[in-house]
């Protein structure tokens, strides 16, 4: 007649460190940066035009131009001040170049989100 083999009892200790090792891996291998949203309006109904001519704002990967003028993102507020009549709001239209990347095109309309009364459009490459 045989024996009745009793089990032994698993040990969990081998599970738990392996779990803790993997958590400590994806731990230390997420980048844990905060994620801004840049807003932007679906196109509407057409409103009154504005007696006001948009601004043209061409953006390239390593050179901005407002109307054809050369200048950095800082002096973006300073260089359409000049550019509003009155209090309407102003008209700005955004081209960006094949090479732009997302971050830049970011970095601009989050400049231009900072300056009050402006309209800004970005055109679709073609």
């Amino acid at each position: 007649m045989r024996k009745a083999r009793q089990r032994r009892a698993l040990s969990m200790t081998s599970l738990i460190d392996v779990i803790f090792l993997l958590l400590l891996f994806f731990m230390l291998t997420s980048t844990f940066t905060r994620f801004a949203e840049v807003e932007f309006a679906s196109a509407g109904a057409g409103s009154a035009a504005s007696s006001q001519k948009p601004v043209f704002v061409s953006l390239a990967a390593d050179s901005l131009r407002l109307n054809g003028d050369t200048l950095a993102l800082p002096d973006l507020s300073g260089a359409l001040a000049p550019h509003r009549a009155d209090n309407t709001p102003l008209g700005v239209l955004v081209a960006a170049r094949a090479d732009v990347t997302a971050q830049r095109l970011t970095d601009l309309l989050g400049a231009l989100r900072s300056i009050p009364d402006l309209t800004v459009t970005v055109l679709e490459p073609s």
